[in-house]
């Protein structure tokens, strides 16, 4: 069967969030629409293409380059970890999205999508480079997540997105709304103020696992029941998504990072990343900071540690509970 532009959406990056984040999508697009992939790990387009066709959701196909996703789709998804991979992807001039949109004589409308979180600069750049007088067909809206490897597989992750035309968003919704929570997909403001969202975002949640792991931490070494100040926390003043949704304390709370040796969450390097991320946004915009140095500080030695270096940031609690007072 020969599907349209139309009829075609492509999905570039399988990595740890983009896998179950496409694997959503395929089931919820319908049968009657293709899905092509792309990602630099064949092992993970063959695996994709193999749990696909088993559980018969729709056809999918694997594409070799972003030039020809964008060529064939009339959206393309991108769900990509940094900002050089976001440039390469995206306007490298031979295998490039925005070559790839622009390579037919009759260029059709399309819609281009940044799903990671990246850089605002880097952001700005490529919106820059989409949206010019020569491309009026070409729409890129930014829409990070929020969610983890957790929501990612269960469908249910926050999407933040910017979007310069707000008559984009109706169908940018019903297209996440695949991937997670349609009550938890907002659209933030133009192009460039989901990153800032999301970055906001992090920044927060980096310094309250911190402060959550902090406060656990003396309780434990005070020798009382975790559980029940984890109980005590949330229903009082205390009360964070670290505390009620990924408690760093083994044990408190079954299924999350901390129950199966802080594996499978958002990486300790990611969260000092984005970090920082927040610490460059604060100071272009002139906001002082007084937490985020610290913090930093505290997940650089602790994932400088092998016994917590690539684990879920959270590990920061056994950094803390395994150290000296004082460190």
């Amino acid at each position: 069967m020969t599907h349209s532009p139309a009829d075609t959406i492509a999905f570039i990056g399988l990595g740890v969030m983009g896998y179950p984040m496409a694997k959503n999508l395929r089931a919820g697009l319908g049968a009657d629409k293709l899905l092509l992939i792309c990602d630099v790990n064949s092992d993970a387009l063959s695996k994709f293409q193999a749990e696909v066709q088993a559980a018969g959701h729709g056809p999918v196909e694997v594409v070799p380059n972003s030039f020809h996703a964008a060529e064939k789709a009339s959206t393309i998804i991108t769900m990509l970890p940094d900002s050089s991979a976001v440039k390469a992807v995206y306007l490298d001039p031979h295998t490039g999205i925005l070559a790839g949109a622009t390579s037919q004589p009759t260029p059709s409308p399309k819609l281009l999508m940044e799903c990671g979180t990246i850089e605002a600069d880097t952001i700005a750049s490529v919106a820059s480079a989409v949206h010019s007088p020569s491309t009026p067909q070409l729409t890129f809206v930014d829409a990070p997540v929020s969610g983890g490897p957790m929501g990612a597989q269960a469908a249910t992750l926050t999407f933040m997105v910017g979007a310069s035309s707000p008559s984009t968003f109706p169908l940018v919704k019903s297209l996440l709304s695949h991937m997670g929570s349609p009550s938890g997909i907002f659209l933030c403001g133009p192009v460039g103020a989901g990153t800032a969202f999301k970055i906001i975002n992090n920044y927060l949640s980096a310094i309250t696992s911190l402060a959550a792991s902090e406060a656990l931490n003396i309780g434990v070494k005070a020798g009382l029941d975790p559980k029940l100040l984890t109980e005590v926390i949330n229903a009082s003043g205390g009360q964070c998504w670290v505390t009620s949704k990924s408690n760093p304390v083994p044990g408190v709370q079954e299924g999350v990072p901390s129950s199966r040796g802080y594996e499978g969450g958002f990486r300790i390097e990611l969260c000092a990343k984005v970090l920082r991320m927040g610490s460059r946004l604060a100071e272009s915009v002139g906001a002082r900071t007084v937490l985020d140095g610290p913090t930093l500080g505290a997940f650089e030695e602790a994932m400088g540690d092998e016994r917590y270096k690539g684990k879920d940031a959270r590990v920061v609690y056994k950094w803390l509970n395994e150290s000296g007072a004082g460190r």
